[in-house]
């Protein structure tokens, strides 16, 4: 498949280009849902008998293996929190329910891998990581991913080396997504075998002063005797500090196979798993760790450059059992958000008064978030909210139609909507290539979103309640 880039976009080769969005995690959505339904009646009863208990468990086994979940990974968990569930401490406990969900909580961490594990760039320099996995997992953008968040969060220099002289354009295509993100790639000599371009590299690096050398190796589309061979040769021209597996997280035991016969092969040391943002059962996340011993350090949740995050396994226990990821929300609206617009935005809610340019504000936040899907994703217990959204059919695209209709508005329009007579609208609908009906719509929604604001700064909105006439103007 050839090289495509759209924007600050990257696509890998055989990555699917409609992805669902940026920096949504999709990966455990349909275990998250069938966990709170069987705690929601476990927390509704005011005790529990063993009965219950091994019911629930069983329930859990179940929604575990609908996941994807490795069999015996599940059948280790279950046997893990048995002995704790059915335990006199549950059964007599005031709030059993919320008892049991901490007992499954604290064994989910535990299988994720129980703690965040850090890059190791404990090394000489210059250091080497290692990028393996099949053709098509995600390698090269991969690749430029973690270089950027090494190069952001540790201060490094990188150095990006393509050592796929096997599937055409991959070399090139490494040397185009590097100059799009400004990164050094080393330049491209043809012909030259891996182990050449891999000594090269090591020379490079020291006359450039470069901290960390990413290497991308080449894939296949399975496993070979040939392939496996000329990784460990790499790996021992290399000698990196962290030999990392590319996984694709969509195809799931596939994928925990695939860690094993690597691990066995060249002595992994870390997993990443790409597309994250697109299985909604995410087994391989929880069979990963359990199966080969080796901590996921990363996860690819989204195809643009800063959807890539730290592996948290107790965050993610927290988005499987419905309870949200407060710290993931705040740290990213913290790299995201605009402090100074905020405290000004703030301060026109305290006064009554809501405008376009605050409401464009709001805009390009969201949509820097990953959209409101993105956001309440990170959100605890707003599983009804999420539902009563996707059930109304929100178009999140709408997002993008309302941000041109306002910047085609003028600064006094935006200040004061009353203005916008039917002449401005029509001028307003050329300027942003959308219809009058969609900027009525925009106005109504805009008047009740004010509306609502206002509520919300007195402390009169209800928490978790969106009114029905707001989701109806989203559409």
């Amino acid at each position: 498949m050839p090289l495509e880039i759209k924007g600050s976009t990257l696509v890998s080769e055989g990555s699917p280009t409609s992805a669902i969005g940026v920096g949504k995690i999709k990966m455990f959505e349909n275990l998250t849902n069938k966990l709170e339904g069987i705690f929601s009646k476990l927390k509704k009863a005011p005790s529990l008998n063993k009965a219950q208990v091994e019911t629930g468990l069983k329930e859990i086994r179940q929604a575990l293996l609908s996941a994807d979940v490795a069999l015996p990974v599940v059948k280790k968990f279950i046997e893990d929190i048995k002995p704790k569930a059915i335990g006199q401490e549950i059964i007599r406990s005031t709030s059993p329910g919320q008892m049991l969900v901490k007992i499954v909580y604290d064994q989910l961490v535990e299988v994720l891998g129980g703690k965040v594990e850090n890059i190791d760039l404990k090394a000489v320099s210059p250091a080497s990581i290692l990028l393996v996995g099949l053709q098509g997992s995600g390698k090269t953008t991969t690749a430029v991913k973690l270089a950027k968040n090494i190069e952001k969060n540790f201060k490094k220099k990188i150095l990006l080396v393509s050592l796929d002289v096997y599937r055409p354009a991959a070399q090139e295509q490494l040397r185009i997504l590097c100059e799009k993100n400004n990164l050094n790639v080393l330049p491209i000599i043809k012909d030259q075998l891996p182990i050449d371009i891999a000594k090269r590299a090591n020379n490079a690096a020291n006359l450039s002063g470069s901290d960390i050398i990413v290497f991308d190796t080449a894939g296949r589309t399975q496993i070979d005797l040939n392939m496996m061979t000329e990784i460990k040769n790499i790996k021992a021209e290399t000698n990196p500090v962290e030999t990392i597996l590319v996984a694709d997280s969509l195809t799931g035991q596939i994928a925990v196979k695939l860690a094993s016969e690597f691990d066995k092969a060249v002595e992994l040391t870390s997993i990443i798993l790409t597309r994250v943002d697109g299985d909604g059962r995410g087994g391989a996340a929880l069979s990963m760790k359990q199966t080969t011993g080796k901590p996921i350090k990363f996860i690819g949740v989204g195809e643009k450059i800063n959807d890539f995050e730290p592996f948290h396994p107790d965050r993610l226990a927290n988005r499987i059992l419905g309870m949200g990821d407060i710290v993931s929300l705040v740290e990213k609206a913290s790299q995201d958000l605009d402090e100074e617009k905020i405290k000004a935005a703030e301060e026109n809610l305290k006064k009554g008064a809501f405008t376009f340019e605050d409401y464009l504000m709001q805009i390009r936040q969201m949509k820097k978030m990953g959209g409101m899907e993105g956001v309440l994703s990170l959100l605890p217990g707003v599983g009804k909210v999420k539902e009563k959204m996707q059930n109304a059919n929100v178009d999140e695209k709408l997002l993008s139609a309302n941000e041109a209709i306002i910047l085609s508005m003028t600064k006094k329009e935006r200040q004061n909507p009353e203005i916008i007579s039917g002449s401005r609208r029509k001028r307003i609908s050329l300027g942003s290539g959308t219809d009058v009906q969609t900027i009525n719509r925009l106005l109504k929604q805009f008047k009740m979103m004010s509306k609502m604001m206002k509520k919300m700064s007195k402390g009169n909105m209800p928490e978790g309640k969106i009114p029905d006439e707001l989701l109806n103007n989203l559409k």
